[in-house]
């Protein structure tokens, strides 16, 4: 679900820089502009922030610092991903859906506008706080199962052979590049 999600929420962000440089464009041939599409840009880049981050956890793309974390033996990596999972991640989304929810509630139940003329309801946009967290927690938790599974030897590592984002990248631009 976490893949599906965030392959096609992804590409909001290009949503978001074109919606940025029409606004742009605008304000600068037109002396114009409109709240609501500044709006809008943030709001695109927090769905794309806030749903598609489990998809970053399932994929193993998360921020770490993989200079010092290559060097560690793979028991040692291990560790550190269930211990951070348990004790940082798991708490921490807990933290944020406890606290979102009636953020979210009470912004819905009065139907809350953005202070600035012409912007945008705030209800949906405080709604991705909950949402992104819920969905990050449930990844986070399936991380955390196939992590102890993999460390108790019940299923191979699924991140063992898999090639970072930045790789796989690398390799198809030589690929494309033989081809021609």
């Amino acid at each position: 679900m976490t893949t599906w999600i965030g392959k096609r929420l992804a590409w909001l962000i290009l949503a978001a820089v074109l919606v940025s440089a029409v606004n742009a464009t605008v304000r600068k041939l037109f002396d114009t502009s409109s709240n609501s599409w500044l709006e809008l840009q943030w709001v695109l880049f927090g769905v794309v922030f806030l749903l598609c981050s489990p998809w970053t956890l399932l994929a193993n793309e998360h921020i770490r610092i993989d200079i010092v974390n290559n060097l560690m033996p793979k028991r040692a990596r291990n560790w550190i991903d269930v211990v951070g999972h348990t004790l940082f991640l798991a708490p921490w989304c807990i933290l944020m859906i406890v606290t979102g929810a009636p953020f979210f509630w009470r912004s819905f139940m009065i139907n809350e506008q953005s202070g600035n003329a012409g912007g945008l309801p705030q209800w949906p946009s405080k709604s991705l706080v909950l949402i992104g967290f819920a969905l990050l927690l449930a990844q986070g938790l399936s991380e955390l199962i196939k992590r102890i599974a993999v460390m108790r030897g019940h299923i191979p590592d699924p991140h063992e052979s898999s090639v970072s984002a930045l790789e796989a990248e690398v390799e198809r631009t030589v690929e494309a590049i033989e081809q021609r």
